[in-house]
């Protein structure tokens, strides 16, 4: 896969750390651009966050229609609701755009990766596989996407994780959130779980949580 497309947004000069974060199915990346000021981070907090934009390709269940996507999608159910192979491909994606960000001077410790639904999965998916030390991991109404491969995790469990997901989302339903999380704390690791009353959206109530666990992160 060629290197992502981004958008990009920061805080203030000299930015300290970065924030990667996915959209969804269908959208791109500036689906998120304008959640950036309604976190309210103070200039002496500046961070980079990068948006990429999902490759275009054809989604299964959306009867074959070309879409922004991050892998394709058969069936919503467990044995249909991720397809490994692209699930691969837009982690090695993202594991690149970490290596982008190293190389702009942000060290490892400092990127926080975070994903909405589709995105949600591909960030989970590279938190557990990547062999870097991240600064946390943000899944926003999504689901452990290859849940058979847990058992193979190399991240740190010491990896700050913040969940959350709406207690009416009527395209991911939130019990697949709960088991995610119930995955990931059965391997170890760490997770901050919170749910909203809401669909599949984001709310303001989650984006003050989100600007505090941020806050907390790059104390």
């Amino acid at each position: 896969m060629p290197e992502l497309e981004t958008v990009e947004v920061a805080t203030g000069d000299a930015p300290r750390g970065s924030v990667i974060w996915l959209h969804g199915l269908g959208a791109d990346g500036h689906d998120f651009e304008a959640i950036v000021p309604e976190l309210r981070l103070s200039a002496t907090l500046p961070l980079r966050f990068v948006f990429p934009h999902a490759p275009v390709r054809p989604v299964t269940i959306n009867g074959g229609m070309a879409m922004r996507a991050w892998y394709d999608i058969r069936s919503l159910d467990s044995s249909g609701r991720a397809d490994a192979a692209g699930v691969h491909e837009s982690s090695a994606a993202l594991e690149a755009l970490i290596d982008r960000e190293i190389e702009r001077g942000i060290a490892a410790e400092k990127i926080v990766i975070a994903g909405f639904s589709q995105g949600g999965a591909i960030a989970i998916n590279t938190a557990l596989h990547t062999d870097k030390r991240l600064a946390g991991l943000m899944a926003l109404s999504t689901y452990l996407p290859l849940p058979g491969e847990i058992d193979n995790s190399v991240g740190s469990r010491e990896l700050p994780v913040f969940m959350a997901h709406g207690t009416f989302d009527p395209m991911l339903p939130i019990a697949w959130g709960k088991a995610s999380a119930d995955h990931l704390r059965a391997a170890r690791y760490t997770v901050e779980w919170h749910d909203y009353p809401m669909a599949h959206a984001v709310c303001p109530e989650e984006i003050r949580d989100i600007r505090n666990w941020l806050l907390s992160i790059y104390d």
